[in-house]
């Protein structure tokens, strides 16, 4: 269904300007005033309003307040003339996604960033919908993602969590393994039965052993009474192994018995046991490659991977960067009691274009740490990555060799921010020196510079 936008703007020619920009790809409510404005906001859910400062009957950054006070997450753009760039730059900094002055000098970041705002309502919305089916399941993981490769990653998960079968998660680390694996148990006819979760790459081999087997007292020096292991206590659940690849041989043999029976000893006894649980398994390492190298069994890796699925890195997952963001956004913003956000279109841009080694695992940090250091109000670029460029992220705009070049929209932007940043550098941030050399009026430079978060 198309985004729904509401047009305040008692000038005709910037109304019809607007509609037939934007008429094929929402669906378009016009007023000229105020009063006109409230009617179709009170009736109506808009994923966007655009509103002009000046309206007759109205102050348009007053009636935007009115409105968010109605609906804290509505997303909106203010119109304005350059003689009232301040008030707006002040609007911007107190919740509005961005302004825009008239008359339009440029429709096509216009467009851009009215793009940037639809997308950043359609990510408020997913973390609504998100939260409204927690508040009913709360046992189940939230999962943000709609990405085509999620999607599919989602449906795996769907399909494999209602077969008994062990299953092995591959994929970089950060990718959110220990979720996927949270997912399964929830969706599976196990999902009331314990859920036990270990790394195996973060213990020495016999603590791991005696935490998966278990032992009897006095079976080594300070066993002071029998314990039982997540073999046993994982009975009727769910058993998860994160970093498996990291599990020293001694142990992927007995482990590799285990699996054939569901039978085990605890340390230091003789009477065998039994449990019945599901192993889902997890590994930052391609697997079939460890076993090649002959650092992982092979008799082992084919009873682990029955089912292998691969979660996607984030850079693969472009259209969930933002929401998952915003979801970060949020969840710290209420945590650390900061009225942070929203994020302006210069950061959601940079959060798109960067590679994401970390995965959502780093982006989550990233995010952390902007609301940490920040006092609130707008989330810029400059509050992502400190130094406030965009080299200053170290893996915004590194193409790789053979890469498809970047879309047009992003190639433009990262031209321009380049060119305000080598031109305020030369003058020594001097804006004014640095409007005069480009030939652009100062007020559109200043326009420019606060589009792509360029600061001096």
């Amino acid at each position: 269904m198309l985004p729904k936008i509401l047009i305040v703007d008692d000038d005709r020619h910037t109304r019809v300007l607007l509609e037939r920009l934007l008429a094929k790809s929402a669906q378009i409510t016009l007023a000229i005033n105020g009063a006109e404005a409230r009617q179709q906001f009170a009736g109506e859910d808009f994923n966007l309003v655009l509103m002009d400062q000046r309206l007759p009957d109205a102050d348009g950054i007053q009636l935007l307040r009115e409105f968010r006070a109605r609906r804290p997450r509505l997303v909106s753009i203010l119109m304005t003339g350059f003689a009232d760039v301040r008030d707006a730059v002040a609007a911007v900094r107190e919740g509005m996604f961005d302004y825009q002055t008239k008359p339009f000098e440029d429709i096509e970041a216009l467009e851009a960033v009215i793009g940037k705002a639809l997308e950043l309502d359609r990510a408020y919305r997913e973390i609504d919908g998100l939260r409204a089916r927690l508040s009913s399941t709360p046992s189940r993981p939230v999962v943000i993602g709609q990405s085509l490769a999620m999607e599919r990653v989602l449906g795996q998960l769907r399909q494999v969590a209602g077969l008994d079968t062990t299953v092995l998660l591959e994929g970089e680390s950060g990718t959110g393994k220990d979720l996927a694996a949270r997912l399964i148990h929830a969706a599976s006819a196990r999902a009331d039965k314990p859920f036990l979760e270990v790394n195996c790459g973060g213990l020495p081999e016999s603590l791991l052993e005696s935490l998966l087997f278990g032992h009897e007292k006095g079976a080594y020096t300070g066993a002071s009474q029998a314990t039982a292991g997540y073999f046993e206590k994982s009975d009727g659940g769910n058993l998860f192994l994160d970093e498996i690849a990291d599990m020293s041989a001694k142990l992927q043999s007995s482990l590799l018995r285990v699996l054939q029976d569901h039978t085990f000893t605890r340390i230091g006894s003789t009477q065998a046991r039994k449990a019945d649980f599901r192993l889902i398994c997890a590994t930052n390492r391609p697997l079939l490659a460890e076993v090649k190298a002959g650092r992982f069994r092979e008799d082992l890796y084919y009873r682990i991977a029955v089912v292998s699925i691969r979660l996607p890195p984030l850079r693969e997952r472009g259209s969930d960067i933002v929401p998952l963001a915003a979801h970060f956004l949020d969840h710290y913003a209420n945590k650390f009691g900061k009225p942070c956000g929203p994020f302006t279109p210069a950061a959601m841009l940079a959060l798109e274009r960067c590679r994401w080694e970390g995965n959502v695992r780093q982006l989550q940090h990233c995010i952390e740490r902007a609301v940490a250091l920040h006092s609130g109000g707008i989330i810029d670029q400059a509050h992502l990555f400190p130094e406030g460029t965009a080299a200053a992220a170290g893996e915004i705009g590194q193409s790789e060799a053979g890469e498809f070049p970047p879309a047009y929209q992003e190639a433009r932007a990262s031209f321009e921010r380049d060119y305000l940043q080598r031109l305020l550098a030369a003058t020594h941030g001097n804006v004014s020196e640095a409007a005069r050399q480009s030939g652009i009026p100062r007020q559109n430079f200043y326009v420019r510079m606060k589009r792509w978060g360029v600061v001096t």
